[in-house]
């Protein structure tokens, strides 16, 4: 395997889930190694066993080997099993789901230092929808969905050194515009369409597969939307 990688996908698509996916097997493909064993983590869909067995049929299809499904949400779950698993497998998935009850299990059961630890060592990390955006730094919620004045960040795990959004391109990516407008002048996130993905070398360099990402600016208030290149450093 690759050291450091990231890979961020935006699922979304509505092709059959059990087959193929085609930007799911470049991706694996850029991480290196035959049919990597991937270990699952499912927090932001509540360790979901139906939608587990979905993705995992996805991720096989695609170049994925064997599945380490690494439960945290149960009760009686093993945090000491889970770590056990993070550390054996060859790189770390993340769900999609929920993205704030996905960072509210992470942090709530110790496993986000843990696994901030396996980036650093350098251990790869894969996610798709949500766990694409759980793997950012940052992202929105309101306290209050009545009320836009309620919206605040919350930290991610930072895995990956960017801020992203994915497959929201029918609302103009109205959430990551709303954060970044809560963010300091030059914040800058990323919008991956369904069928795309970004993939982050262990450089930094952040390069896309599939369909092109927009690149959003804040710019005193207002967001800029850019076309990036294919490749780009940090």
């Amino acid at each position: 395997m690759g050291r450091g990688e990231v890979l961020l996908l935006a699922g979304g698509r509505r092709e059959a889930p059990h087959g193929r996916d085609s930007v799911m097997a470049q991706g694996l493909r850029r991480l290196g190694g035959q049919a990597p064993v991937l270990a699952y983590v499912g927090a932001a869909s509540d360790d979901s066993i139906p939608f587990r067995h979905m993705i995992s049929a996805m991720l096989n299809a695609s170049g994925a080997g064997k599945i380490l499904p690494v439960n945290l949400c149960r009760k009686g779950a093993s945090l000491t099993r889970a770590r056990a698993l993070l550390d054996d497998a060859d790189a770390i998935f993340l769900s999609g789901g929920d993205v704030e009850r996905g960072m509210e299990v992470l942090e709530g059961s110790g496993i986000s230092t843990h696994l901030r630890a396996l980036a650093g060592q350098g251990k790869p990390f894969v996610g798709l929808s949500a766990g694409s955006i759980l793997l950012g730094r940052t992202w929105i919620r309101w306290r209050d969905p009545e009320d836009d004045a309620s919206a605040e960040p919350f930290r991610c795990t930072g895995i990956a050194d960017v801020i992203c959004d994915t497959h929201d391109e029918a609302s103009e990516w109205s959430e990551l515009k709303a954060l970044l407008r809560l963010l300091p002048k030059g914040s800058e996130g990323w919008g991956i369409p369904a069928g795309g993905a970004l993939f982050i070398q262990a450089t930094g360099t952040i390069e896309w597969i599939g369909k092109r990402p927009v690149l959003l600016r804040q710019e005193s208030r207002t967001v800029q939307e850019e076309t990036p290149v294919r490749s780009r450093c940090r």
